[in-house]
């Protein structure tokens, strides 16, 4: 057992501070006292105590449950034991309800004491020991920003390292969720044009007027509403990357400019006379496949080429299940924080439920996952009841079958209500995992009469 953490001990009587202090120093803990509530909070702004012993009355003043508040909101981690003379029922519930993980009354032997102190002190070494293992497994599985252990993602780093600093174009095939930007920043940031600008567009979220626009910038006048010059996209990118995603929804017309560009590497601004000329490095990402697209004449084949000179395929996550854990552990790390939610981790039980899910809309609805467990959460560990409604959504997802004979559009609102079902009714993950954008998601709803 290590004895190297802190304790700070409050109370306001000298003889009881004092003789609880050496029992501890006994023992081989570093310890300080504070004779007040005001004086303790004073030392925790200073330091960070593994464990509070506070005294529950300490006229004048600010008592035990109010020292312990104000010390949480500094220190949310540290281990609060309220000691009493007076030990009533009402007060230690109050106690443990406002966060106190001890409650003992006096007098306290120093036994007592000592194994109380050396069971709290054991959880947390042997939390400290998690922690650091599992940041020891995310630095060694990570690359950038993507975490992934899987042989497939291995090998795609070792491409990204290769890759990096080549001027080639280079085209990122993968479903909806999968981390396609993540691939494309990836690239960027490990190669020589790290410090000029990853610029990223949605070409699946604009029509086309405004995603040319939105390319190539456009002139002073050139249509309604132009009261200036605007830089287009591919000129904030020059020296950088461009990241288009879903390429394979832009129209014909801006194939054939996107296809100039990448052969001219020159352009003009809508409405503009002036070439402008730039070094600019694209990376281009679609779920849908472009293959399929070409041969079936929706995608020019020159463009095709011209994008698929490098080809990064990256793997649902059901193919990468190896994953799931790693990915899990990091997003609560990440998202409890944002949250504000006291969870560090995650039970065998619902790692199974996580590793058994066939995670249709990949890694982006497994995050989604873990935040709308974090957010109902009642206790610091999640568990397979916190993860219910991924139960529901494969129950749902099995239990759908399409009738024969059915068309197109009942198939659509059959599938968009299945979807729905599963997230909730939150619109931005169904449309996340159904691969479209919320406002094609949202006109569907319109025709198809459904609500969320």
């Amino acid at each position: 057992m290590r004895k190297h953490w802190e304790i700070l001990v409050v109370d306001d009587e000298p003889v009881m501070r004092e003789s609880l202090a050496e029992w501890l120093m006994e023992d081989g803990y570093s310890v300080d006292t504070a004779a007040s509530g005001k004086d303790a909070v004073a030392r925790a702004r200073e330091k960070d105590y593994a464990i509070y012993f506070l005294d529950l009355k300490m006229p004048p003043g600010i008592d035990g449950i109010e020292t312990m508040l104000e010390i949480r909101k500094l220190h949310p981690e540290a281990s609060v034991i309220i000691i009493t003379a007076y030990a009533t029922v009402d007060t230690a519930i109050t106690a443990m309800k406002e966060g106190a993980q001890e409650y003992v009354v006096k007098p306290c032997s120093p036994e007592e004491i000592s194994l109380l102190v050396g069971r709290i002190i054991k959880v947390k070494n042997l939390q400290r020991e998690n922690f650091i293992l599992r940041k020891k497994l995310t630095r060694h599985y990570r690359f950038q920003d993507i975490i992934s252990k899987s042989a497939k993602m291995i090998e795609i780093f070792d491409l990204i390292r290769e890759i990096a600093s080549l001027r080639s174009t280079v085209l990122i095939q993968g479903g909806s969720g999968t981390g396609k930007e993540l691939v494309a920043r990836a690239i960027h940031y490990s190669g020589s044009r790290a410090d000029k600008p990853f610029v990223a567009v949605s070409c699946g979220a604009l029509a086309e007027t405004l995603l040319e626009s939105e390319l190539f910038g456009h002139e002073k006048g050139s249509f309604t509403g132009a009261g200036e010059r605007k830089p287009g996209k591919f000129e904030l990118a020059d020296g950088g990357t461009l990241f288009l995603d879903e390429i394979g929804d832009i129209s014909p017309k801006l194939q054939v400019d996107l296809l100039r560009v990448l052969q001219e590497r020159s352009f003009f601004r809508v409405g503009g006379s002036e070439e402008v000329t730039v070094d600019v490095r694209v990376i281009a990402a679609t779920r849908v496949n472009l293959q399929e697209a070409v041969a079936a004449g929706h995608f020019r084949d020159d463009l095709f080429y011209r994008l698929n000179v490098i080809n990064i395929e990256i793997p649902p996550l059901r193919e990468r299940r190896e994953d799931i854990p790693l990915l899990a552990h990091d997003f609560i790390e990440r998202l409890s924080h944002e949250l504000g939610k006291e969870v560090d981790e995650i039970n065998e039980g619902a790692l199974k439920l996580l590793f058994d899910y066939d995670w249709p809309g990949n890694v982006r609805e497994l995050e989604n996952a873990v935040e709308r467990a974090l957010v109902t959460a009642k206790g610091h560990v999640l568990t397979e009841d916190d993860f219910t409604f991924l139960r529901r959504a494969q129950q749902n997802g099995n239990g759908w079958v399409a009738p024969d004979n059915v068309a197109l559009d009942e198939v659509q609102k059959q599938v968009i209500m299945a979807t729905l079902r599963r997230t909730g009714g939150n619109v931005k993950e169904a449309a996340s995992t159904l691969g479209i954008d919320r406002s094609t998601l949202y006109d569907r709803m319109r025709k198809y009469a459904i609500e969320r």
